[in-house]
């Protein structure tokens, strides 16, 4: 049996991947900032999946968050802070946290993890279009993410024969971070003619966790916006 690992894995696109992977029998820990909800959110997901409490914006307490999980088959990691800004209302505080959390944080827990990682294992970390596609106020945002691929690189290198991809989707038409908003503008910018799900955004994580061949790879879930 497969043990994932969603670091993030208590909201959002997180707790979707991890759904998914309990739902197919595999031991699953999530790891969330706040222990009670990961712990909340495992109990929910059924008896194989455990919640353990990993802050990724403190990682020197990463070794120690992560000390119980003994074996990794799959590594997702979904966690950020991501709060626009611009340079005009720049929060030094809030960019240390989000480029701590999405550089230093990533990098640490893979670096504690990869010791209990099993032969296949392979790892997948998320950025975003904004790596691509920047907007006002995503200054800090834009630039974590553009450094996730010089991560991807690097580690592939340092975790071989292990493997190492991102993930950077577009705007998830049915996250619950979007609920009742009105995407329609959105919308009418994809060519598919509507926004990505959470499903498709899952499937692209399967494949980049699952396809031997891809390894220090970017992969674009976005609907074909970056061709316009």
């Amino acid at each position: 049996m497969s043990t994932s690992v969603v670091i993030g894995g208590t909201a959002g696109l997180g707790r979707f991947v991890a759904g998914r992977h309990a739902g197919r029998g595999d031991t699953v820990v999530i790891a969330g900032r706040d222990a009670a909800k990961a712990g909340e959110v495992a109990r929910e997901m059924g008896p194989t999946v455990t919640g353990i409490a990993v802050d990724l914006a403190r990682p020197h307490t990463i070794a120690e968050s992560l000390r119980t999980v003994e074996r990794v088959d799959r590594l997702v990691i979904t966690a950020a802070f991501q709060k626009p800004s611009t340079l005009t209302d720049f929060d030094i505080d809030e960019a240390v946290i989000a480029v701590t959390t999405k550089l230093v944080g990533y990098t640490e827990a893979i670096r504690v993890l990869r010791d209990r990682f099993g032969p296949s294992a392979s790892v997948v970390v998320f950025g975003g279009l904004a790596k691509e596609r920047p907007y006002p106020g995503s200054t800090v945002i834009t630039t974590f993410n553009s450094a996730i691929t010089g991560l991807i690189k690097t580690l592939a290198l340092e975790l071989a024969p292990h493997r190492i991809n991102a993930l950077h989707p577009a705007l998830v038409g049915d996250s619950p971070r979007w609920a009742g908003a009105d995407l329609g503008h959105m919308t009418a910018r994809t060519p598919i003619g509507r926004l990505i799900t959470m499903d498709e955004v899952a499937d692209a994580v399967d494949f980049l966790l699952d396809n031997g061949a891809m390894n220090a790879h970017d992969l674009f879930v976005d609907g074909g916006v970056l061709a316009q």
